[in-house]
């Protein structure tokens, strides 16, 4: 059983890492395109593989269309499937602290339901008005989330689930906002219908949103390799909350530059 454990584990893994690269890498690309696009009139040229492309925008959809969203959810879903396998198997699982596993886990679904529903909440709210106050809300309660994870977690799994709760978030945005979003603008376009500009302000804060949240989401994986200076540290929730602003300001120069 361990054996097979052991592959499976490897198996999620590499499927969860893989599709969290084509998912981010797809994040940043469009974001540096978008960017580039509003400065070149003619197009973006780049070169890869030996041939050279010109991006340009459109203004009317062609008639097929690639939606980036299973990358999203292959990484969401290989991740819960591995956040179980490492910490919920009962004859696996590493623990996650006092708790016993099924109670654990109550809290774990619990925290990436609330987490959505009032993220979702206050960016649909006319709070929405005030972007800057309002990430800074945002920040606080991920920040009072993962103080309060570390209170019942062990210090490895409260990181962890904290990374989850990003990418329930992120996938959540693609798949319930953003996707949705432009599949009505899509159709009121075909349509010959006047563009909802609200609407596509919407969609766009959200993808802005998912990729600011990538960064942290990517340090919560890979923090369970770093225990002396992440979820080991005296001060695992303080640390947490420092290098959340660090992956953010990252962020903003990829995006910026």
């Amino acid at each position: 059983m361990r054996f097979i454990l052991e592959w499976l584990d490897l198996a999620l893994r590499w499927t969860h890492v893989f599709a969290g690269i084509l998912w981010v890498g797809t994040t940043y690309y469009f974001t540096w395109v978008g960017r580039r696009l509003g400065e070149e009139v003619a197009g973006v040229s780049i070169v890869h593989g030996g041939a050279f492309y010109t991006v340009r925008k459109q203004t009317a959809p062609p008639e097929r269309l690639h939606w980036f969203r299973w990358e999203a959810l292959t990484t969401w879903v290989s991740g819960l499937a591995l956040l179980w396998l490492v910490y919920y198997l009962p004859w696996r699982g590493v623990g996650v602290g006092g708790l016993s596993a099924p109670a654990a886990f109550a809290v774990a679904v619990a925290v990436l339901v609330l987490a959505w529903i009032i993220y979702d909440l206050l960016w649909i709210s006319p709070l929405a008005r005030f972007e800057m106050p309002l990430v800074a809300l945002c920040y606080l309660l991920l920040v009072a989330t993962s103080y309060a994870l570390m209170q019942v977690f062990n210090g490895r799994a409260a990181y962890i689930h904290v990374g989850a709760l990003l990418g329930t978030l992120m996938t959540a945005n693609v798949w319930l906002r953003i996707v949705p979003a432009y599949r009505r603008i899509v159709a009121s376009v075909r349509a010959g219908q006047p563009l909802d500009e609200a609407l596509i302000a919407r969609a766009q804060l959200r993808s802005k949103h998912n990729a600011f949240l990538a960064m942290p989401t990517v340090l919560t994986m890979i923090s369970n390799h770093y225990p002396a200076s992440t979820y080991g540290s005296q001060h695992a929730w303080l640390v947490l909350a420092v290098l959340i602003l660090v992956g953010w300001a990252a962020a903003k120069v990829i995006r910026d530059h």
